[in-house]
Parts: C-alpha cells; sequence; structure tokens
C-alpha cells in the first residue's frame, strides 16, 4: 500500500520488568538502534498509524498510547538516514516530519517472546546513549512526560501486571522517579487511598514470607480524582527538589 513520503509516526514503548523501565528498540541494517515506526499509509490518519505500528511490534489492540510531539527541524534526518529510509520504503523523499507518541506494555514473558520474534528488543533506559535519527531527543522527551503523567495519574498501573504487590508498585515509583520510598508511610497511603484494593490472593513459590496482592480499581479512581490532582503515594516535594533543574 502507498505510504506518505515525508510524514512518519516514532513510538516510545516503556515497559517495567520489576527492576528497571525498559524501551522497545529495534536494530536497523544490524546496526544501529532505533525507536519503532514508519512513515504514514495515504489512506490512515497519524493515530492509526502509530496503533498500526504498535499493534504489528507488540500484538496488542488495546494501549495505552499518548501523542508525545511533532518533530520537524529540517535536519533531523540526515543524509545517510534518507538513504536508508527511500530505499527500505522505495520513495524518493528528502524530508521526514515525524509525530512522536509514547506507549506503556506490561513487560511480561508473553510480551518479550512477541517482541523478540519481531527482532525487537528491551534495553534498559539507562543503558541507551544512542540511537539513528534524533530518536534519542524524542526518548528523552518521552521520558520528561512520563515523570510528569505519573505525578497526577493513574498511568504507572498500566506497567504493572493485573495483580501486584505493593513492593512491586513502590519499586516502579522508585526506579522511575528516582526517589527513596518510606515502606511504612507508603503502604499507609495505599491503603488510605480507596482505589487500590485486596486482590484475595498471595504469592506462591516465592523464598519470603509471600506478599499479598492487590488491584487498582479504575471505576473508584474515577470517583477520587475530583478530590486531588495528585496521586499521593510519594514525596512529590522530593520529586521537584531532584529534578528542577
Amino acid at each position: 500500500m502507498q505510504t506518505n513520503h515525508s510524514i512518519s509516526v516514532d513510538c516510545v514503548v516503556f515497559g517495567f520488568d520489576g527492576q528497571s523501565l525498559r524501551c522497545l528498540l529495534v536494530r536497523r541494517n544490524g546496526l544501529d538502534y532505533k525507536l519503532p515506526g514508519s512513515l504514514i499509509l495515504e489512506n490512515e490518519d497519524i493515530p492509526s498509524a502509530a496503533y498500526r505500528v504498535l499493534g504489528e511490534m507488540t500484538g496488542l489492540r488495546d494501549i495505552f498510547l499518548k501523542e508525545l510531539s511533532v518533530f520537524s527541524d529540517p535536519a533531523r534526518v540526515g543524509e545517510e538516514d534518507l538513504k536508508w529510509i527511500n530505499t527500505f520504503y522505495g520513495v524518493n523523499t528528502r524530508r521526514v516530519v515525524t509525530v512522536a507518541y509514547y506507549a506503556l506494555v506490561k513487560l511480561d514473558r508473553k510480551m518479550r517472546s512477541y517482541t523478540e520474534e519481531k527482532g525487537a528488543f528491551w534495553k534498559e533506559i539507562n543503558n541507551i546513549n544512542s540511537l539513528a535519527m534524533d530518536h534519542k531527543e524524542i526518548l528523552n522527551k518521552a521520558q520528561d512526560m512520563l515523570h510528569r503523567d505519573m505525578t497526577y495519574s493513574p498511568i504507572a498501573f498500566e506497567l504493572l501486571p493485573k495483580k501486584f504487590t505493593i513492593r512491586e508498585l513502590a519499586g516502579l515509583y522508585k526506579t522511575i522517579l528516582g526517589v527513596e520510598i518510606d515502606s511504612r508511610n507508603f503502604r499507609k497511603k495505599i491503603f488510605s487511598c480507596g482505589y487500590i484494593l485486596p486482590a484475595g490472593e498471595k504469592e506462591k513459590g516465592v523464598p519470603h514470607k509471600p506478599a499479598a496482592y492487590y488491584v487498582f480499581d479504575k471505576n473508584r479512581y474515577r470517583k477520587e480524582e475530583k478530590k486531588t490532582s495528585k496521586l499521593n503515594f510519594i514525596n512529590w516535594n522530593e520529586y521537584y527538589e531532584k529534578h528542577r533543574n
């Protein structure tokens, strides 16, 4: 199907493996890494192109997706990159404007297996030093937006299994936002928020005392969100002090 020669989408796909925040990357020409993306098709709008890319790479249709920004610097794609684009897509363009999105997925064994079959890699964020074209700039901007969004919305639960422990939730906030978590106060805030509920199950086959599982109740959250503009799980003053520069 015919593509538009000069408009693309690029997707920053975040996943949390329980220890670190990772980003889905594809390898171009077996050498450098880039974000999953594509020139848009002539018969699709830009959001549809982003969902198409994500569907192809993750196998998911129902996925958290948010528009990040438009990257339109005339020099964002260099001569060698343009050669690759023109050859790969069979087009002849001198410039590509991209609309970037970020997405969140639950990074479990099934997801890893699917993406690996597609030739993609889940790379730890802190180990990504460079990417093709301006994709590192796009990734950095996506990280900044993820941080901001986590301060006032429950998107963290898009990165966790449906049933999770309090330890896993605390570890997620600590890893992504870079703040220390006071376990006792964190638990108190969780139990008092009204929308994180016991699942009635505990861990099995673990070498330590089994922890209870919890679930996020989206309907209860919608009722509670009118009462506050921020989630109260962590010390936001510490976060703002750490990231003010």
